[in-house]
């Protein structure tokens, strides 16, 4: 949006990433400097650092491929949105891909040291306390990734260009940690290493409008609802002798359901029962069916992702 003015102005250097503080109602521009450049994007609950995006659950609900008018999500149990995506001019980004690392550079190219992703994540979160194994996989900006029919990953050059940019919404006060991709020998930014710009704005009462309102359920659970709430300060792993499990729904209880089908109903059954896995197996047969039908139909995806009303198409 023209005439915003920056309350945070910062140039990513190669090799370099930065943790920055965004409260809730504020934006995070990432923008191009030169073009082609990937940047991993990672961000926690800057009130508890447990919250974390999980690439796993924004997977799930916006595929692998997020862009503008999707979300980042936290982890389970929480599975809350993060960050909302309000603008992006390039159009591909990547959550299937997992950041690059250290071993990845040696064993594949054999550098002992080399730029990588988790490292300049790790350096760039140490400023607020956190170590390496608090990084997580990375919202993978920027960066064409495709998917064979036969279920193999590659990623593909990228034609992001000087002034694209990805604009995100913070939906709760975050610490947001991109950084420049460190990968100048694989086609993720083009076989080379580039600046990024980032800026921080104000919301606007418009801009907050307009982000979709997303689900608030019982299941999504803080400390509060744990049994256990409190974060190890060991880090061996010692049975509590005083355990007792306490798993949820147990005991298991199944109730039989009869179902009647007319004649038409019954010839529809066997049409579509032949063309499932259970053989004679009819109860199984018209389960499948049943649910297979609610999902395309409530969830418009086999992929267990909450429905968000405005998102609906």
């Amino acid at each position: 949006m023209s005439g915003r003015k920056p309350v945070f102005e910062w140039t990513m250097e190669p090799g370099t990433g930065k943790a920055l503080e965004v409260r809730r109602g504020q934006i995070l521009r990432i923008e191009q400097v030169l073009g082609a450049q990937c940047v991993d994007f990672n961000c926690f609950n800057l009130h508890d650092y447990k919250e974390f995006m999980h690439c796993g659950r924004t997977r799930t609900v916006h595929g692998f491929n997020p862009g503008k008018g999707t979300f980042l999500w936290s982890a389970p149990p929480r599975e809350r949105a993060m960050m909302y995506i309000a603008e992006d001019t390039y159009g591909r980004n990547d959550v299937l891909f997992p950041r690059c690392s250290a071993y990845l550079y040696e064993s594949a190219y054999g550098f002992h040291t080399h730029t990588n992703c988790h490292d300049i994540q790790s350096e760039a979160q140490r400023e607020y306390g956190l170590t390496p194994d608090d990084v997580h996989d990375s919202f993978n900006m920027f960066m064409c990734t495709e998917v064979t029919l036969e279920g193999s990953a590659t990623i593909t050059r990228q034609q992001s260009r000087s002034g694209d940019y990805i604009e995100l919404i913070a939906l709760m006060d975050v610490l947001a940690v991109p950084n420049v991709c460190g990968a100048d020998v694989m086609r993720t930014s083009n076989f080379g290493l580039k600046p990024i710009k980032l800026q921080i704005f104000d919301a606007t009462d418009e801009e907050m409008a307009a982000v979709p309102e997303t689900p608030t359920l019982r299941s999504q659970r803080t400390p509060k609802d744990f049994v256990n709430s409190k974060i190890k300060a060991t880090r061996e792993l010692v049975q509590d002798a005083a355990y007792v499990p306490k798993f949820a729904n147990l005991p298991l209880d199944e109730t039989t359901v009869e179902v009647s089908l007319d004649a038409n109903e019954a010839a529809k059954f066997e049409a579509l029962a032949r063309r499932t896995i259970y053989g004679a197996d009819d109860a199984s047969a018209l389960r499948d069916i049943v649910f297979s039908w609610w999902e395309n139909r409530y969830l418009n995806s086999a992929s267990g992702a909450p429905r968000i009303s405005s998102l609906e198409p």
